[in-house]
């Protein structure tokens, strides 16, 4: 699988989404640990603030995105990688991004 020709298509689909984003699982489900899926965000989109699971990584793979948790804000570009924080913490497009969100879920 090409995380790059992925990142593309759903660029491609965020823009034209009313909520400018779009998805896909490339490993893992609900029956595994592990889960790894592909999100791409339209410039100016975003995630609204939300909990963090157990344990999750965000990789940018295109594009600039924000990574907000309370006070602290870290902007993220191609190849960085982040330990998302233990807290409730927003994702935000600087311009049209893609990354894949890693989580580990406790069973």
């Amino acid at each position: 699988m090409s995380l790059t020709a992925l990142s593309r298509e759903l660029v491609a689909k965020a823009r034209g989404a009313h909520a400018g984003r779009a998805a896909h699982m490339v490993a893992g489900g609900h029956e595994t640990v592990l889960s790894q899926t592909v999100l791409a965000l339209a410039a100016g989109s975003g995630l609204a603030e939300h909990d963090a699971p157990p344990e999750a990584t965000l990789q940018v793979l295109s594009g600039r995105i924000a990574l907000i948790a309370g006070a602290r804000r870290w902007e993220l570009g191609p190849g960085e990688l982040i330990a998302i924080p233990h807290a409730r913490h927003a994702v935000e497009a600087l311009e049209d991004s893609a990354f894949l969100l890693s989580v580990v879920r406790e069973r």
